[in-house]
């Protein structure tokens, strides 16, 4: 009997032993590292240098107190960017074709812009207010031209290094046409393209 419960105790103990040497322990739990919230990432883009390029849009005409006729216009343009690090200015020369289909063949007219432009760089985009003197002539036989001014808004996106897409809205206005006493008004909305160089 004696030996009996030796030989259970010796048992006993020996398991204790291994418990506590180490053989059963509770799990450690380790808690998960906080999240870093990251600043979005601006991309940097450079606007500073030389670009011409092309533009396809609509438009209405107005000419004094008659119904606004409408009208396409194309046309080219080419200008220089100078990126200031936020504020990017410019200039641009375009020239637009308007088409008026309701008028006839036989009735055309173009406008010559000289444009400045203010724009704010955010990275691959560039919004800007633009505003300048324009000279529009109505090819109707006997070409008649004259000056009035233009304000208006666009936005540029830089597809890469060269090519940049974008739209512009400009309102029109020449007073007085050519001494006619007439008030002539056109908005444009026109979506252009172009490389940079």
């Amino acid at each position: 009997m004696l030996r009996q419960i030796t030989l259970t105790s010796t048992l006993i103990l020996g398991t204790s032993s291994a418990a506590i040497a180490g053989g059963i322990t509770e799990p450690v739990i380790v808690a998960a590292p906080a999240p870093v919230m990251m600043a979005p990432v601006i991309i940097s883009s450079d606007w500073t240098g030389f670009y011409a390029g092309g533009s396809l849009g609509l438009g209405t005409v107005g000419i004094g107190d008659a119904a606004d006729i409408d009208t396409n216009n194309y046309g080219v343009h080419a200008g220089y960017l100078y990126d200031m690090g936020s504020i990017v200015l410019g200039g641009e020369l375009e020239y637009s074709t308007l088409d008026f289909d309701a008028l006839g063949d036989s009735t055309d007219a173009s406008v010559l812009r000289l444009k400045g432009r203010v724009g704010y760089d955010v990275g691959a985009f560039l919004p800007y207010l633009t505003a300048g003197v324009a000279q529009l002539t109505i090819e109707d036989g006997s070409d008649v031209k004259d000056s009035g001014y233009f304000y208006g808004v666009g936005v540029d996106y830089a597809i890469n290094d060269s090519i940049r897409v974008g739209g512009e809205i400009l309102q029109h206005e020449f007073e007085d046409f050519n001494g006619g006493g007439a008030d002539i008004s056109a908005q444009t909305m026109s979506l252009r393209v172009a490389y940079s160089f």
